[in-house]
């Protein structure tokens, strides 16, 4: 599966409503780690709207740390998410769900599919795969 694949996976996951931001993106990146689609399903499902419904960080970017966190076996990860965290914020113009879902001009400034897709590319992008 390409990278580009998995984004789109991603989004298809956080559109089917049966998955969260945080799930669709661990989801979609399972391969990655030793654990099952179905545990990062369950790890991750506190993590939606904004790091458990505050409206903080995103779901999407904390599925793309927890991620890291496993494929670097916690070796070097706080530098891998801070790539993460940085280029997500170029891309989506924030990292907070609350500034993420603000609407200006009739839309927000990054819709969580766009969210999902940009964690999962990124995620990619800086570990290296195709």
């Amino acid at each position: 599966m390409t990278l580009e694949e998995r984004a789109e996976r991603a989004v298809e996951l956080k559109n089917s409503g049966m998955y969260n931001c945080a799930q669709a993106v661990t989801a979609a990146l399972a391969d990655q780690t030793g654990l099952t689609e179905e545990q990062l399903k369950q790890v991750s499902a506190g993590f939606c709207a904004g790091m458990g419904n505050l409206e903080a960080t995103c779901g999407a970017l904390i599925g793309a740390g927890m991620i890291a966190g496993l494929k670097t076996e916690g070796k070097g990860t706080l530098g891998v998410t801070k790539q993460i965290q940085e280029e997500f914020g170029k891309r989506c113009g924030a990292l907070k769900c609350k500034e993420l879902k603000t609407v200006t001009d009739g839309k927000p400034l990054c819709p969580c599919e766009d969210c999902v897709r940009n964690a999962v590319m990124i995620y990619g992008e800086t570990m290296g795969l195709k």
